[in-house]
């Protein structure tokens, strides 16, 4: 079996829960790799593939668990993605140590038009010196943009916004404004912007079939508890 930054992280956080998460689906029998219901298992689909550039992970709180995240997919494809759970009072001293260590240019993936005046921004990443590192903050909006702004030690490191310039073809969840994305689709658009082709293709390759498998397992789920409701009425 695969294994993975994410899936370590969440197995610390269930293991830390006083009670049973339960999320959209819960009833749902699912396969606990791909977190995809047991008939739309993608675990045998997975390729990794090289990169350059290299993903840090700050999840909030419950993100690691929700079978509609799409951080996971990027240690999917990507095997050296570290992951963390964000504390607003406790950095993450490994990734502090990555951060000073001076061998990765660092940057925090983050819309330019809520960063700061004095913040440094970059649009695409540099394609030479150091390579990248672009630390992720995963959770909805709201999660994202207090992660943002209540981590100081992020502070002096700048920010790298991407355009993708197209509609979203995330339907997991609801966005909750134009131009937000997904965590697996600017990732896809980093690794491209960045020469990491390779990784580009197959992370669009897996995302893609995890969309389609997601949504599959959860409309075989709905039809089957309609049929339940009309064989009881």
């Amino acid at each position: 079996m695969h294994d993975n930054a994410v899936l370590r992280l969440r197995e610390a956080r269930l293991a830390r829960s006083t009670r049973p998460f339960l999320a959209r689906g819960n009833k749902v029998r699912r396969c606990q790799r791909c977190l995809l219901a047991l008939t739309q298992c993608l675990c045998d689909t997975l390729v990794t593939a090289p990169s350059r550039s290299q993903f840090s992970l700050l999840m909030y709180d419950t993100e690691p668990l929700k079978p509609s995240n799409t951080g996971r997919l990027i240690a999917d494809i990507l095997p050296e993605t570290t992951a963390f759970q964000w504390s607003r009072t406790e950095p993450p001293e490994p990734l502090l140590s990555v951060i000073s260590s001076g061998n990765w240019q660092p940057m925090v993936v983050f819309p330019a038009n809520d960063t700061g005046e004095s913040r440094k921004v970059y649009h695409r990443p540099p394609t030479t010196g150091k390579p990248p590192l672009f630390i992720m903050l995963d959770g909805t909006w709201s999660e994202a943009r207090k992660m943002f702004r209540k981590s100081p030690w992020l502070d002096t490191l700048p920010v790298i916004s991407v355009d993708l310039n197209a509609t979203s073809s995330y339907q997991l969840r609801e966005a909750h404004g134009e131009g937000q994305y997904c965590t697996a689709e600017v990732a896809i658009a980093l690794l491209e912007l960045a020469g990491d082709v390779v990784a580009s293709r197959q992370l669009t390759r897996h995302f893609t079939l995890f969309r389609e498998r997601y949504l599959a397992g959860k409309a075989h789920h709905s039809h089957k508890v309609t049929a339940k409701l009309e064989e009881s009425i």
